[in-house]
């Protein structure tokens, strides 16, 4: 009769613990990392009659849960690459915004200060006409400006979330380290602590939207987690902390460094591979850093062009101009901290060469005390000296001190120039819009020559030289004595053929008659006065090509090109990662998620299963009863 009474009772508990678990998990159906729970349920071991074995009933082995570590793996993993790739992407929206055209963008106000100089061109006299150019001018100046404040602040709201990041991943890592101790000490009583797993495979899946990690189990059930493939983030019950700090070779940026006794790691975005964290560190070292390098570029070539140009024209009181924008000023290269010489690296824009600037930092590195290689950085190409001026992409490179073989400069000649853009005057008279050089025709002439066009190339310019006509197609110079020169109409005439860039240069039409002559020296004040010359020069500049091989009207529409073509890559890249990243969670939750109709069935059966065995021991009760009452008697 007890056997009878065992085998309800045991039934009894059995459905119980079955009707409990499915409770379980029918509450924790919408709970974020819950894998499902079954009871795994075993045969007693049945008792030897001499009429055979008579089963003994039901246990409760063990409480399993529905889980596929490749997949739960797999989803933390596309996770993180879909975190990098989103939290890129939406920095990556803010930089495009500060790059924003229309007329409230920074091509407009460039575009509207050279144009500008056509109202000058028409009354050079004009002082409203030349304030308008100021005025355009010192917007100009104030949309650098700006663009460059944007960029500062977009930095400093990384960092600030490099931060955060950095604590909620400290956080997370200290949770993991104190469940594995829990996992540990549970470990030893036979089981799977299944809530526990659970709860270590949440942190884990949120600690890769912040960092990539991997991970390695041990045989007492914790299980090591490793940022950057090999740096280890949890370790058993002990968690390494993560930090933020100044890139040594560029305070303003932020770099993610690990401390692992007395030694700091970096962990860089190539090592970290995925996470948020990630995606920010690739936004600022590559996307932010490009835009500062584009802006940079921008405003360097614009304001070394106009200011080059402006300095070859007269003022409206005839003095020579001056520099329109304050001179750009490109920091020192920052030395390595591994170097071990004295040496220094300053660079400056090479005027002449100024079209070749690149939107790029470079790296300089010492092959001994005198030589070293100029790398590009955008694209890691070595860049060779310009044959002519010896300047490397449009930078004139000065070394000082004592560098020794092996030491090494970060160059970033553009991130700190637009924030420093200003008008280097006020007043609209020492506008230099009047060409400081002067061409005569001689009163005799009988033939059709017209000045076509006549550009100053430097100043002062030199001293009155006669061209003297022998003929339709010859010349001689007072300059050059009996030396015979060929006319030929659109074609220019240089002051000095050997220097392009010295003097002036003439550019005559129509027909030469044996006789004619044409006299060119420096401009008088009346003359100055009255013709706008350097107007038309600087505004010939906005067809220069200034910014690989587009006009300086389009370099700004091509700074806005390179962004908006990254914008759209990283978003579909990251439209593309997301949606692996949900069919992975979706595969894992049709494994470890609960099915509330599958739940439903299952708890009817069970239902029944209870109440069966309650029936069970009911009827075992009343047997014995009706046995102890017929004995009793």
């Amino acid at each position: 009769m007890s056997n009878l009474l065992n085998v309800g009772a045991r039934a009894l508990l059995s459905n119980e613990v079955a009707l409990q678990t499915i409770g379980n998990n029918i509450a924790n159906s919408s709970t974020v990392g819950y894998s499902r729970q079954n009871v795994i349920l075993q045969t007693v071991e049945g008792q030897f009659t001499g009429g055979g074995y008579i089963g003994k009933g039901v246990d409760v082995l063990t409480i399993q849960r529905n889980h596929d570590e490749y997949l739960t793996r797999q989803a933390a993993l596309s996770k993180s690459v879909a975190a990098s790739d989103i939290s890129r992407a939406n920095k990556l929206l803010q930089l495009e915004d500060i790059f924003k055209g229309g007329t409230n963008g920074l091509g407009a106000a460039v575009t509207d200060m050279m144009n500008a100089f056509s109202d000058v061109a028409s009354a050079p006299t004009d002082l409203t006409a030349r304030t308008v150019v100021l005025t355009r001018a010192d917007e100009a100046a104030a949309r650098f400006n700006d663009a460059a404040t944007q960029l500062a602040n977009l930095q400093t709201g990384l960092t600030t979330e490099l931060i955060n990041a950095a604590a909620a991943i400290n956080t997370i890592t200290t949770n993991l380290a104190a469940v594995n101790g829990q996992i540990q000490q549970a470990q030893g009583k036979g089981h799977a602590p299944n809530d526990l797993l659970d709860k270590r495979d949440n942190l884990i899946s949120q600690l890769n939207q912040y960092i990539q990690t991997t991970q390695l189990d041990a045989d007492d059930g914790t299980v090591t987690v490793f940022a950057a493939s090999s740096q280890p983030l949890v370790l058993g019950t002990k968690a390494t902390a993560l930090q933020v700090q100044p890139n040594p070779q560029d305070a303003s940026q932020s770099q993610i460094a690990m401390v692992l006794g007395s030694q700091t790691v970096v962990l860089s975005e190539s090592m970290l591979g995925g996470g948020s964290v990630t995606g920010l560190l690739k936004f600022q070292n590559e996307d932010l850093a490009q835009g500062a390098n584009l802006l940079g570029r921008i405003a360097t070539s614009i304001t070394t062009v106009v200011n080059a140009q402006h300095k070859l024209g007269l003022d409206l009181d005839g003095n020579p101009g001056g520099n329109l924008f304050s001179p750009v000023s490109m920091p020192n290269g920052a030395a390595a901290v591994s170097n071990t010489g004295s040496g220094s690296v300053g660079i400056s824009v090479d005027a002449p060469t100024v079209a070749k600037l690149q939107a790029s930092d470079y790296k300089i590195t010492f092959t001994s005390a005198v030589a070293f290689t100029v790398q590009r950085l955008s694209d890691n190409t070595v860049v060779n000296p310009d044959p002519v001026t010896g300047s490397y992409d449009g930078l004139a490179i000065a070394v000082g001190g004592a560098p020794a073989a092996g030491d090494s400069f970060l160059l970033q000649p553009f991130r700190a120039v637009a924030n420093k853009i200003s008008t280097a005057f006020g007043s609209p008279r020492q506008l230099a819009v009047s060409s400081p050089v002067q061409a005569a025709m001689g009163i005799t002439n009988t033939g059709s020559l017209a000045v076509a066009n006549l550009a100053a190339k430097s100043v002062p310019i030199p001293a009155n030289i006669t061209l003297n006509f022998t003929g339709t197609n010859t010349y001689t110079r007072s300059d050059t004595g009996a030396t015979v020169y060929t006319y030929s109409p659109g074609t220019p005439i240089a002051f000095d053929p050997a220097n392009l860039a010295s003097g002036w240069s003439l550019t005559l039409s129509g027909a030469a008659q044996n006789g004619d002559t044409l006299v060119l020296g420096p401009a008088n004040l009346a003359y100055a006065k009255l013709n706008a010359g350097n107007a038309d020069a600087l505004l010939d500049l906005r067809d220069l090509a200034l910014f690989d091989g587009a006009s300086l009207a389009d370099g700004y529409a091509a700074l806005m090109s390179q962004v908006g073509v990254k914008v759209q890559s990283v978003q579909y890249t990251a439209e593309v990662s997301k949606s692996i990243a949900d069919n992975l969670e979706t595969s894992r939750t049709g494994v470890s998620g609960v099915n509330l109709d599958e739940e439903a069935a299952k708890l009817l059966q069970y239902q029944q299963a209870y109440q069966a065995s309650a029936k069970m021991v009911q009827v075992a009760q009343t047997i014995f009863d009706s046995l102890m009452a017929s004995v009793g008697r």
